[in-house]
């Protein structure tokens, strides 16, 4: 009786699904949960080993599942749920499509149980390997007959623990609003009222110093609509960020996160190091790389809730395997996916640790983070699942003035980007409109001569079909807003996310190539160079057949884009496949300061007579 109590509540999950999907592409849109029913076989069994992980420190552990049934089909399947009891008292009656008792929790996953079973038909037995990461509950695992139009739950298994489920884990640095500041922000189960949270840190095999963290967290009431209110919610922990200030350019600094906890005892995450920002204009080798559109994808092959971002774990392996080389990261936008299943976004901080952890990882806002019908948005769609922005603010630290608006700017020794939040309003004579102004104007290019921008949506050019269909080869009235702006402040470089592909422009204005050289710019650019980065790890966006004169480069595959200032009049930029981490396209920009002061077509104003 009591295994049957423990299964209804995972069936009325299921249940629940069905009035909810987050994105065309959803794998579990395929299940008619509707017709779920229970169907317990007292000759079906599901079992997971080991039951405890994380004994040796680690966050994410490989499981083995073992299961069988006197009945198989190559359409029965397996799911994976966690917490691992379900309560239907804990969840809101929000999603009037059904009737309660209302679930909380999602399934993270589901495989079919043939997958690497390939006689699992005639035996009845098959098996499983399975990773998960310590997300601060439990887990257990379901065995359903019937496929995914007819599911019947006929087995559950034992629960599966990480030994140490509230442990500070995924740390993710950030440039703070000062060049010597660096922030770290980690995700923990522990509330501030349990134990106090800090970084102990200082220069590499140097003395340590203490620094308090903020914490913060949400609930239900904080996010806009379904599934990230229902079905998909998840209790997201304590996000707790600190701010590391003070640091010496380009000093190696250690440090590691920790928990006193009032009983006197400390929690320990592992030694992490990064090294500080150069001072702003500071000639010395400078790195960077800027993607769009990754999401998160699974190592073990699960069928996720949004299965169309399969060149994630490429691009993630090739930054981790060149990290040496690697000094920032910008993600600009459509960060994990999510779409309103908040579990992802632990999966996708811990896909990334090994970057986060090392070098700044600085994000954007994109429409699967933030677009929400009557939420302030610029667009009205439903992208982000009911999120509406509240997971990428709170999840990872970026040194905006509001962090609903997300716009913000960064130095990073001889390079300024200017940072658009693509989802709330950039036209001419908004708030934003006026910020990007200011980042482009203040800047003293002298110092930092590439002046960089980056956004989600794009706001200069693309062949993508989509766009092309619309006939505006980008987002509407985006060059419209800001072409004057780049043009008058002679902005480098224009990269953008959005589009699932990687594009080229020549350097251009209004429309028109400003200079006939593809690969070496020497001297006045006279216009900025448009890239498109979108193509991080999400299902690819197809080029529309018509040619245009602007476009030098496309490239239909995942990749990403790495910029080195070697001095202040020298940049190579280059466009790298994450299938194999070799470089598909590049130019080369060679200029004195002088070239940046000269004037072109709409960048200086008119002389006057006495001149």
């Amino acid at each position: 009786m009591k295994t049957f109590v423990m299964l209804l509540p995972i069936l009325w999950v299921l249940v629940a699904l069905q009035g909810v999907t987050s994105h065309e592409d959803h794998p579990l849109a395929r299940i008619a949960v509707h017709n779920a029913i229970a169907a317990l076989d007292a000759h079906a069994y599901i079992k997971a080993s080991p039951s405890v992980l994380g004994s040796n420190g680690l966050n994410q552990e490989w499981i083995t599942l073992e299961y069988g049934t006197g009945n198989p089909s190559n359409d029965d399947w397996v799911g994976v749920f966690s917490p691992a009891n379900f309560s239907a008292a804990t969840c809101d009656p929000e999603n009037n499509m059904v009737t309660p008792p209302l679930l909380c929790t999602a399934p993270i996953k589901y495989q079919f149980a043939n997958r690497s079973n390939p006689n699992y038909k005639r035996t009845g037995k098959g098996s499983l390997k399975l990773q998960l990461i310590n997300q601060r509950s439990d887990f257990s695992f379901a065995l359903f007959s019937g496929g995914l139009r007819n599911p019947k739950l006929v087995a559950v298994s034992n629960t599966v623990a990480f030994a140490h489920p509230n442990a500070p884990l995924y740390p993710r640095l950030a440039q703070g609003k000062t060049w010597n500041e660096m922030t770290v922000t980690w995700t923990s189960g522990y509330d501030i009222n349990e134990a106090e949270p800090f970084v102990e840190w200082g220069p590499q095999g140097g003395q340590q110093t203490r620094s308090p963290a903020g914490t913060l967290t949400f609930d239900r009431s904080s996010l806009c609509g379904a599934p990230a209110r229902t079905v998909g919610w998840r209790n997201p922990g304590f996000i707790h960020t600190s701010f590391l200030k003070e640091l010496w350019p380009n000093l190696a600094y250690t440090y590691k996160l920790g928990h006193k906890l009032f009983n006197g005892t400390y929690i320990w995450s592992q030694m992490y190091k990064f090294k500080a920002s150069p001072y702003p204009g500071q000639s010395s080798l400078q790195r960077v790389v800027i993607f769009g559109d990754m999401g998160k994808e699974e190592a073990d092959g699960s069928n996720v809730y949004n299965q169309y971002q399969p060149g994630s774990l490429n691009t993630t392996k090739q930054i981790i395997e060149d990290l040496k080389n690697i000094d920032i990261v910008f993600h600009i936008g459509d960060i994990v996916y999510a779409n309103g299943y908040l579990s992802q976004w632990d999966q996708f901080t811990s896909q990334v640790e090994p970057i986060t952890s090392r070098v700044p990882y600085m994000i954007a806002s994109g429409n699967h983070e933030r677009d929400w019908p009557d939420s302030g948005s610029f667009y009205g769609k439903k992208d982000s699942g009911g999120e509406c922005g509240v997971l990428a603010q709170t999840m990872f630290y970026f040194p905006a003035e509001n962090r609903d608006k997300f716009w913000y700017s960064t130095d990073y020794g001889m390079f300024r980007f200017c940072i658009a939040d693509t989802e709330h309003d950039w036209r001419e004579g908004t708030e934003q409109y006026k910020f990007l102004e200011h980042c482009f104007a203040s800047v003293d290019r002298q110092k930092q001569p590439w002046l960089i921008f980056l956004a989600h949506r794009v706001l200069g050019y693309s062949s993508g079909d989509f766009y092309a269909d619309e006939g505006s080869f980008g987002e509407p009235m985006g060059r419209e807003s800001l072409q004057k702006l780049w043009q008058k402040y002679k902005v480098d470089i224009a990269i953008y996310g959005h589009v699932h592909n990687y594009e080229r422009t020549c350097p251009i204005y209004q429309n028109i190539c400003t200079m006939t050289e593809k690969n070496s710019y020497k001297g006045t650019l006279n216009g900025t160079i448009h890239v498109v980065a979108g193509g991080g790890g999400a299902g690819l966006v197809k080029f529309t057949s018509l040619q245009t004169k602007w476009s030098i480069f496309k490239d239909y595959d995942y990749g990403f884009v790495k910029m080195t200032a070697f001095d202040h009049s020298n940049l190579l930029f280059e466009y790298k496949k994450s299938s194999d981490g070799k470089v598909y396209d590049s130019f080369n920009i060679s200029r004195d300061y002088r070239d940046i002061l000269a004037c072109t077509v709409d960048s200086c104003p008119s002389m006057t007579l006495a001149s």
